[in-house]
């Protein structure tokens, strides 16, 4: 079979038990990083972003400012995007915030280098969103405007978090050291650079 005759087989839906398991494995994987990323202090673009932040100057757990801080984004995904990836974003969210709270009990970090915690832990949330984006959900916050302007071929999803996730990361300069901010833009670039070049329209068949 030629890439052209592949490129004309008719479109898949996901079936259900495949998009629990991506849920699972997207939010598992994005949870290793985010843990990575919260021994070594740094912080990532998005709305994980902002709660790493909230989450260093308050002490308050990621998981539960994650959940909220997302509420309000479940309109915008419900007008826009329909109720079928609102409520499997709403589970991945839910999901990642329980998932970020048990991981440090399931694995013990005894030392961990920032570089290394930038780079393998942006590689992890990147992959995590990847999975999820392919099955039509998210990770809540800009992650839902994300995809409606990649939807409406306004502009390519990983280049809009790239945008937004430096004007976030400009913020942590007031929060975390410079050295720090430096690292987690490595890792910014690194979960981009994954969705940039694999999230584009019509290189992937399943659908939702």
């Amino acid at each position: 079979m030629s890439v052209e005759d592949a490129g004309r087989l008719p479109e898949q839906k996901h079936r259900l038990y495949e998009d629990v398991l991506a849920l699972l494995l997207g939010t598992l994987l994005a949870s290793l990083g985010v843990t990575l990323y919260t021994e070594a202090t740094l912080a990532t673009g998005g709305v994980a972003g902002v709660s790493m932040l909230v989450n260093y100057l308050t002490g308050y757990g990621f998981g539960p400012i994650f959940f909220v801080v997302n509420l309000p984004f479940y309109a915008l995904a419900i007008l826009r995007m329909g109720w079928p990836y609102t409520l499997r974003t709403f589970a991945a969210v839910a999901l990642l915030s329980l998932f970020s709270r048990l991981t440090p009990g399931w694995i013990d970090i005894a030392a961990l280098d920032p570089l290394y915690a930038a780079a393998t832990g942006g590689g992890l949330i990147g992959m995590g969103l990847l999975i999820l984006f392919r099955h039509r959900a998210g990770l809540g916050g800009l992650n839902i405007l994300a995809l409606y302007l990649q939807d409406k071929g306004i502009m390519r999803a990983g280049w809009f978090q790239l945008a937004v996730d430096v004007m976030i990361l400009v913020a942590a300069f007031f929060v975390l050291p410079l050295e720090k901010v430096a690292l987690s833009l490595v890792g910014a670039a690194v979960v981009n650079l994954i969705l940039g070049i694999n999230h584009k329209p019509g290189r992937y068949m399943g659908m939702s």
